[in-house]
């Protein structure tokens, strides 16, 4: 009953926050699955901006109204601009598949609310405890605009691309009723903004956004369940540097962000 009354939350979360912010969790165990078994998973991930992002953020906030429409050489506002354009603070919902390849190898694509993933990647196991290593490509294709977001920073113009290098080591117990991960992500992303719509519309100017994502951190997530249903949690927490320009004002910015994340699990 627990399961079924989070898995209702989760399902409720996401579709509220559909096409918001997110993060884009990896939500799988350390071992993969076995040749042509498949699960799906739904649920909703998160992106919070902590520390320096967050007020980054807050001082790009503090200066809406204070400054032209729109603020084209502020490096305040440029700062807060990357922070909503590449950190994505928000929630977002996800959705995800994964196949067994063979040969302890998996498949996996999933979808935020801002884009895609896809990844490839093999497990070693021994008794009840794994170790994966895989790669990913991502693809940020949409955006939409949260609850007191910035103006001028058209994220339904955002476009950009990454990749990353997850590696974990995990522990299932028998007939994988209870599953735990923990390890490293490091990765990269590129975000661009190539037409941004000014407020109000008839003020219409075009802008520009570009921004390159460094960044690495930890992973750790508990999956629990019965045969082919699991409730997983994960919670990710990464550094990362961001250099960039926006309206041709050069920003750069670093700090933490967290991104939680649960889903329900299907397994067939």
């Amino acid at each position: 009953m627990c399961a079924i009354a989070l898995a209702t939350a989760i399902a409720t979360a996401a579709t509220m926050s559909a096409g918001c912010g997110g993060g884009m969790p990896l939500m799988h165990p350390a071992r993969t699955l076995n040749a042509g078994d498949v699960r799906a998973a739904g649920g909703v991930s998160a992106n919070v901006a902590v520390g320096s992002l967050g007020s980054d953020f807050n001082a790009a906030s503090a200066e809406v109204g204070r400054l032209p429409a729109p603020p084209t050489m502020d490096s305040t506002y440029a700062k807060g601009a990357l922070v909503q354009a590449v950190v994505a603070p928000g929630l977002a919902p996800f959705v995800a598949g994964r196949v067994g390849v063979g040969a302890e190898l998996e498949a996996g694509l999933t979808y935020t609310g801002r884009g895609a993933r896809i990844d490839l990647r093999r497990s070693f196991s021994w008794d009840h405890v794994s170790l994966s290593v895989g790669a990913g490509a991502s693809a940020i294709f949409y955006g939409s605009e949260p609850s007191g977001a910035l103006p001028y920073v058209d994220l339904s113009s955002i476009h950009g691309y990454g990749a990353d290098i997850p590696i974990l080591i995990g522990w299932e117990s028998g007939a994988r009723l209870f599953m735990a991960w923990a390890g490293v992500r490091a990765g990269f992303d590129r975000a661009e903004i190539s037409a941004l719509t000014s407020e109000p519309p008839a003020a219409n100017s075009e802008v520009e956004l570009s921004a390159t994502r460094f960044y690495g951190g930890g992973v750790a997530g508990f999956a629990a369940g019965f045969r082919h249903v699991h409730v997983a949690l994960e919670f990710d927490v990464a550094y990362q540097t961001i250099s960039g320009s926006y309206f041709d004002q050069p920003a750069t910015i670093a700090g933490i962000s967290a991104a939680p994340a649960a889903a329900l699990w299907i397994d067939f």
